[in-house]
C-alpha cells in the first residue's frame, strides 16, 4: 500500500505550496519586522520611564537649585532632557501607529489564508472527483477497446464464413452446371432413341396396315355411325352454350379474363377445414381451374384440390428461405408467383412444380407480387418503399419506381400491365404508369392500407384500411365511393387481404377474432359473419366461379365455404 507522498495530487499540492511560500515570502518579512517593532517599542517604553523619573528627579532638584542658587546650566540640562522625552513620544507614537498597520496586515493577510485554504481545500476535492471520474473512464474505455476487438474478431469470422459459403455456393454451381450439361445430354440421347423408337413403330404399322386394310372398310361404317352422334352431341351442346351468352357485353370478354363467371353465392357453412401449414398462413389465392393455393410461415407454397371436399395436396412449392406473403397464378394457371420476407420473389412452374426464377434485388420484405399483364413480367412492392418491374426472359429488373413508403399491397389495373395501384404504409393509394416513374393521383385515406382487390371489370378497387373499414373506390372518379364497417370487425394485422366475388356483388375479409365478414356492394350491408376461426383471420380468396371462398388464419388453419 502506498503512501501519502507516493501520491501523485499529493505531491502536486505539496509543489504548489512551495512555489506559493517563494512568492509570497515577505509575508514572513512582516511578521520579523513586527517582532523588531515590539521589541524596540518595550525598550522605548522603559526608557521613556526611566527618563520620565530622572525628568521629575531633574524638575524637583532644579526647582530647588533655581530657588537656592538659579544655576544656568541646570536649567539647559532639564530642557534638554524635555527635548528628548518630546522626540521619544513622537517615536513611540509612531510605533502605535505602525504596530496598528501591521496588526490590520496580519488581519488581511490571515483572511487570504483562510480563503486560500478554503480554495486548496475545494481543488483537493475537485481533483479526488476527476481522479475518481478519470479512472471510471479509463475502465469504460478498455471495455470498449475489448468490446471493439471481440466485435473486430466476430466481423472477421463472419468475413470468413461468408467466403468459404461463397467459395460453396461457387461449387454447387459448377456442379449444377455440370449437371444441367449432362441433364441435355441425356436429353438428347433420349430424343435419340425416341426417334428410332419411332421409326421401328412406323414400320411396324406399315405391316399392319397391310394387313388391316380388309378389316378397314367394316371399322369405317361403325366409326361414321359413331361420329354422326357425336357430332349432334356437339351441335346441341354448342346451341346450348349460345343461349347462356346471351345478355353479356363485349366488356365481360377483356383479354386474359378467363372463364364466363356465374353469379357469385353468399358462403353459409364451413365445407371443409384443415392444416395446410406448419405455422401462420399468409396468403391464399385460386388458379383458373380452382386449384388452391397457400403461402405459409413455414417458407414453402402449398397446392390444394379441394374439389373432391377433401383436402388433397397437389404439391409443395419449396426454395423460399422465409415466410411467404403473397401469391398469385398466371392467366393460365401453369404458373405461381410468390414474395417472400427474404428480399425475395420466386415463380415456380405448376406442372411439374420446378423452382424457374429467383427475383432478388430489393432491400426489404418482399410483401406483394403480381404477373404484370403477361407472364414474362412480374412487378413486386417491397417493406424497402420501392416497387420493382421485371422481366423473366432476361431475369432482371427492367424498372424500380421509388414510392417513398413500404408497399403492402398491389394490383395491376389492365391486361396490358402499364397501370399498376399500390396500397403503402403511409396511408397513401398510388396510381403507376409503367411508362413513366412518377405516380400520379394520389388517394389518401384514414389509415395504413392492407390490401388491395380489383372488381373484375376493372371499374372499382376494394381496400382494406387500418382504421377497420373497407373502402370501395371508382376507378373512373378516383374517389371512395362506398365505405364498409360493423361492431366488432377489426383489421388483425398490416398484410389482411380482403377480396371481390368475381361478380363483383360481394366483399369478404377477415377480422382479428377470427371471423369472415361478407358486405354486400349493392346494399352496404352485412350478409354473413362467418365462424370458424379461432385467430386472426389473415386472408380471403373468392373462387373464380363464385361457388366458394377461402379463408386463412394465424393457427396454421384454411377453410373453404360454400352455401350448403
Amino acid at each position: 500500500m502506498s503512501t501519502i507522498e507516493d501520491l501523485p495530487w499529493r505531491k502536486s499540492i505539496i509543489q504548489q505550496l512551495h512555489e506559493r511560500n517563494k512568492h509570497q515570502h515577505t509575508f514572513l518579512e512582516l511578521i520579523a519586522q513586527n517582532n523588531k517593532l515590539f521589541d524596540n517599542a518595550n525598550i522605548l517604553r522603559v526608557e521613556n520611564v526611566q527618563l520620565t523619573v530622572q525628568n521629575e528627579q531633574l524638575r524637583s532638584s532644579s526647582g530647588m537649585a533655581v530657588g537656592s542658587k538659579g544655576d544656568g546650566k541646570q536649567v539647559e540640562r532639564i530642557q534638554h532632557f524635555e527635548q528628548k522625552l518630546l522626540a521619544q513620544q513622537e517615536e513611540l507614537t509612531e510605533l502605535h501607529r505602525r504596530k496598528g498597520d501591521h496588526v490590520q496586515q496580519i488581519i488581511d493577510l490571515n483572511t487570504k489564508l483562510q480563503e486560500k485554504e478554503k480554495l486548496l481545500s475545494s481543488k483537493d476535492l475537485s481533483l479526488s472527483e476527476s481522479t475518481k471520474l478519470n479512472n471510471s473512464l479509463r475502465a469504460e474505455i478498455t471495455m470498449l477497446e475489448n468490446n471493439s476487438k471481440e466485435l473486430l474478431n466476430l466481423n472477421q469470422m463472419l468475413r470468413d464464413e461468408h467466403q468459404a459459403l461463397q467459395l460453396a455456393f461457387t461449387s454447387l454451381e459448377d456442379k449444377l452446371r455440370k449437371a444441367q450439361d449432362e441433364n441435355a445430354q441425356l436429353v438428347a440421347r433420349l430424343i435419340g432413341y425416341k426417334a428410332k423408337d419411332a421409326e421401328k413403330m412406323n414400320e411396324e404399322n406399315d405391316n399392319f396396315l397391310n394387313d388391316a386394310s380388309r378389316q378397314l372398310a367394316t371399322i369405317t361404317m361403325s366409326a361414321f355411325g359413331r361420329f354422326r352422334k357425336r357430332n349432334a352431341k356437339m351441335q346441341k351442346e354448342l346451341e346450348e352454350a349460345c343461349r347462356d351468352m346471351r345478355g353479356l357485353s363485349p366488356d365481360d370478354f377483356r383479354d386474359g379474363a378467363g372463364p364466363i363467371y356465374v353469379d357469385s353465392r353468399v358462403p353459409t357453412t364451413a365445407s371443409l377445414k384443415f392444416d395446410a401449414h406448419e405455422g401462420e398462413v399468409y396468403a391464399v389465392k385460386w388458379s383458373p381451374d380452382r386449384m388452391l393455393a397457400t403461402g405459409g410461415a413455414d417458407r414453402k407454397v402449398r397446392l390444394w384440390d379441394v374439389s373432391k371436399g377433401s383436402p388433397d395436396s397437389r404439391g409443395v412449392l419449396q426454395g423460399s428461405n422465409a415466410g411467404v406473403m403473397s401469391v398469385d397464378f398466371d392467366s393460365t394457371g401453369t404458373l405461381l408467383l410468390g414474395a417472400s420476407n427474404d428480399f425475395a420473389s420466386r415463380v415456380w412452374s405448376v406442372v411439374d412444380q420446378r423452382l424457374k426464377h429467383t427475383l432478388t434485388g430489393h432491400s426489404g420484405k418482399v410483401l406483394a407480387a403480381k404477373f404484370l399483364g403477361e407472364a414474362s413480367k412480374v412487378v413486386t412492392g417491397s417493406h424497402d418503399r420501392t416497387l420493382k418491374i421485371w422481366d423473366l426472359k432476361s431475369r432482371a429488373c427492367i424498372e424500380t419506381k421509388f414510392a417513398g413508403s413500404s408497399c403492402n399491397d398491389l394490383v395491376t389495373a389492365d391486361s396490358g400491365g402499364s397501370s399498376i395501384i399500390s396500397g403503402h404504409f403511409d396511408k397513401r393509394i398510388r396510381f403507376w404508369d409503367a411508362r413513366t416513374d412518377a405516380s400520379a393521383n394520389d388517394i389518401v385515406l384514414n389509415g395504413k392500407v392492407t390490401s388491395l382487390d380489383l372488381s373484375r371489370d376493372g371499374k372499382y378497387l376494394v381496400t382494406c384500411v387500418r382504421d377497420d373499414t373497407l373502402k370501395i373506390l371508382d376507378l373512373r372518379k378516383c374517389q371512395v365511393v362506398l365505405t364498409f364497417s360493423c361492431d366488432g370487425f377489426k383489421v388483425g394485422c398490416d398484410y389482411a387481404r380482403a377480396t371481390f366475388s368475381p361478380d363483383g356483388q360481394y366483399v369478404a375479409v377477415g377480422s382479428a377474432d377470427g371471423s369472415v365478414y361478407v358486405w354486400s356492394v349493392m346494399t352496404s350491408n352485412v350478409e354473413t359473419i362467418l365462424k370458424e376461426h379461432t385467430s386472426a383471420t389473415t386472408a380471403t380468396a373468392w373462387c373464380p366461379f363464385g361457388h366458394f371462398l377461402a379463408s386463412v388464419d394465424r393457427s396454421r388453419k384454411v377453410v373453404v365455404w360454400g352455401d350448403h
